[in-house]
């Protein structure tokens, strides 16, 4: 059904001069999907992410995020998602505390809703202990919860995850995953990037860039069935043997 759809691209195209960073794109996120957005470096992923999160507008081409146009509307996108980055855009030298009631003030939360919603947090992830600690303090497993929390703090429609488990053990990324699934069970859409293909295995969609343009798009399964193989690293490799594009 069309209200269970939280992001819509048709066309979607990118143009730097003669470069075409983005390549006349189409796909549809539904909500509460973990939908994966892989592809090497160079492929488009970046750009595409930042007219989705209305950051950059594009050259031509449609499409909706939270029900708002990426054209018209950018101002309102910002307003109603979420975005963590593999630096995960905590400030080091506030506590952990101020960093949760920092963004759910530039999301426009109010102040009784902040303070229940971080006792809530801390609750949930075990961190009453940290919460007066400066960030910079805290071990990477706990910035990145953090991270996610700070950027879910006000119950976004959808959230862009941009490589957020790089440079983190494998236990660590196993953990951060579960805050994934808990998310997504709970109706929020969940739009990541990553480079570690067995993170693939976890999304319920999976597409591919390769030089600007979306090769295949399907779920895990379907697509190590469709080129006969076991695992997501060896499909990609299939997809993306022949890009053009370097590192």
């Amino acid at each position: 059904m069309e209200n269970d759809i939280t992001i819509s691209v048709k066309g979607l195209t990118k143009r730097f001069g003669n470069f075409t960073a983005v390549d006349n794109i189409s796909f549809e996120v539904r909500k509460g999907e973990i939908f994966g957005f892989l592809g090497a470096n160079g492929a488009g992923k970046t750009t595409a992410m930042r007219m989705l999160c209305g950051l950059s507008y594009p050259t031509s081409g449609s499409g909706t995020v939270a029900g708002y146009d990426i054209t018209r509307q950018a101002e309102e996108i910002k307003r109603h998602i979420g975005y963590m980055s593999q630096r995960f855009s905590l400030y080091e030298e506030l506590t952990v505390k101020e960093n949760l009631t920092l963004f759910s003030t530039i999301y426009g939360m109010t102040s009784n809703a902040i303070k229940a919603k971080t006792e809530n947090v801390f609750r949930i992830l075990g961190m009453e202990n940290m919460k007066d600690a400066p960030v910079k303090d805290i071990p990477v497993g706990w910035k990145q919860k953090l991270a996610f929390s700070a950027a879910t703090m006000h119950n976004p429609e959808v959230v862009f995850l941009d490589e957020p488990t790089g440079g983190v053990d494998p236990v660590t990324r196993r953990k951060f995953w579960e805050m994934i699934y808990r998310a997504s069970s709970e109706g929020m859409t969940i739009f990541v990037t990553t480079h570690y293909l067995d993170e693939a295995e976890y999304c319920n969609r999976i597409s591919i860039m390769v030089d600007g343009r979306i090769k295949a798009l399907d779920s895990p399964e379907r697509l190590k069935e469709k080129y006969g193989v076991k695992t997501m690293d060896e499909a990609f490799r299939i997809v993306a043997r022949d890009a053009r594009r370097g590192e």
